[in-house]
C-alpha cells in the first residue's frame, strides 16, 4: 500500500500553471490507479503519508466526490465553530453567497473560472442601500473569506488546486475627519440626549465622556463600552483594554489624557451600581441613533457623494470617524 508524488508537465499547460505542480498517485483498494493534484512537493510529500497511512489502517475513503455541502458542514464543524463572532458572521454569510450564486456541487469542480462567475454576478447585485450596488470592497472581504475556506479544503485533500482569486480594484477614497468645530458642536448638543436614563450622571455627562474617550484615545467604539472600572485608574490616568474587547487581541494599557480623566471623574463621582464604565442598558441600536440625533441636533451636514438613494445616516460621523485625528495630516 504506497503512494508516490510525481510532477506532470501536461497539468502544467493544462491548467495554466507558470510552474509545474506536484502530485500523488497510489492504488486505492479497488485496485484502480487514482492521483490527485496538491501543489508544492512538501505538501505533496505529507498528503502522500497520509493516503498511506489510510491504505494500510483500512480507513481509506474517496475524497474525489467530496461535495461542497459535506464539506461546508465539516469546516463549519470543525473551523467556524472556534471563530470570533465576527468573522464567524461573515465566513457564513460569504459561504450563503457562494452557494446562492453558483451552486456548487462537487467540490473538485471550483475553478477559477468558478470564481470569475461569482464575481461578475456578485458585483452587479444590489447593495445595502436604495439604488446602490455592491461596492468592490464588500466584493474583496468576501473573496478574502472564500479563498481562506477554499485553502482549507485544499490542506485537506478535498480540492487539488487553490483556484485564483482576482480582486477587484477599490476606488481610494479620502477618510472622514471630525473637525473641532463640528465636535465641539456636537459635544454641546450632548445636553439634548435622553439616554441612559436614571444613572447617578446625566446622559449629557455620559455622552461627551464617551465622545472625548473615543476622540482622545482611538479605541474602537466596543473597547470603551466593555470597559470595567476594575481596569481604569484615574489617580495614574491610565486604562486597559482587554485582549477579547479589542481587534489586536492583547491585553494594552493606554495613558489617558487629563482631560479624559476629568471626564471619568464625572461618571465615578455618583454611586457605582455598575462594573461597565460606560454603561448602556439599552438595544445596540439606539446607540447609534442616538448619535446621530445628538449630531442632527448640533446642525451637523456632511455632504454624501456616492450614487445610491441617501439616507440621514449619509450626513452625519459614525463612531469610526472619532478614532482618526482631528484634522488631516
Amino acid at each position: 500500500m504506497k503512494a508516490w508524488t510525481f510532477q506532470d508537465h501536461r497539468q502544467k499547460q493544462k491548467l495554466g500553471e507558470k510552474k509545474c505542480l506536484w502530485s500523488v498517485g497510489w492504488i486505492d483498494p479497488d485496485g484502480r490507479k487514482r492521483s490527485k493534484i496538491i501543489g508544492c512537493k512538501s505538501a505533496a510529500e505529507r498528503y502522500a503519508r497520509k493516503i498511506e497511512g489510510q491504505l494500510a489502517a483500512g480507513l481509506y475513503q474517496d475524497d474525489s466526490r467530496k461535495t461542497w455541502a459535506g464539506f461546508r458542514n465539516e469546516y463549519e464543524q470543525k473551523i467556524v465553530a472556534g471563530m470570533e463572532p465576527g468573522t464567524r458572521r461573515e465566513t457564513l454569510l460569504c459561504m450563503e453567497h457562494f452557494e446562492r450564486i453558483v451552486s456548487p456541487n462537487r467540490l473538485q469542480a471550483i475553478k477559477t473560472a468558478t470564481i470569475d462567475d461569482y464575481i461578475s454576478k456578485r458585483r452587479g447585485e444590489r447593495g445595502r442601500k436604495q439604488g446602490s450596488i455592491v461596492s468592490p470592497a464588500t466584493v474583496n472581504k468576501e473573496l478574502r473569506h472564500l479563498k481562506t475556506v477554499l485553502r482549507v479544503a485544499n490542506e485537506w485533500g478535498y480540492l487539488p488546486v487553490v483556484p485564483r482569486f482576482r480582486m477587484l480594484k477599490e476606488p481610494q477614497k479620502l477618510p472622514t475627519y471630525v473637525t473641532p468645530e463640528h465636535f465641539a458642536a456636537i459635544y454641546e448638543a450632548c445636553g439634548t440626549a435622553i439616554r441612559p436614563a436614571d444613572q447617578p450622571y446625566s446622559p449629557a455627562d455620559w455622552w461627551r465622556t464617551l465622545l472625548v474617550f473615543a476622540y482622545m484615545t482611538g479605541w474602537r467604539v466596543g473597547e470603551p463600552l466593555a470597559l470595567r472600572w476594575d481596569d481604569v485608574s484615574l489617580d495614574n490616568g491610565t486604562a486597559i483594554t482587554r485582549h477579547g474587547d479589542n481587534k489586536g487581541k492583547r491585553d494594552d494599557v493606554a495613558s489617558l489624557h487629563p482631560v479624559v480623566v476629568e471626564h471619568l471623574r464625572k461618571l465615578a463621582d455618583g454611586s457605582i451600581t455598575c462594573p461597565l464604565v460606560f454603561y448602556w442598558p439599552h438595544h445596540e441600536r439606539t446607540l447609534w441613533l442616538d448619535f446621530h440625533e445628538i449630531q442632527r441636533a448640533a446642525g451637523i451636514d456632511l455632504p454624501c457623494h456616492e450614487n445610491h438613494v441617501h439616507t440621514p445616516a449619509c450626513h452625519v460621523y459614525g463612531f469610526h470617524d472619532l478614532r482618526r485625528a482631528s484634522s488631516p495630516p
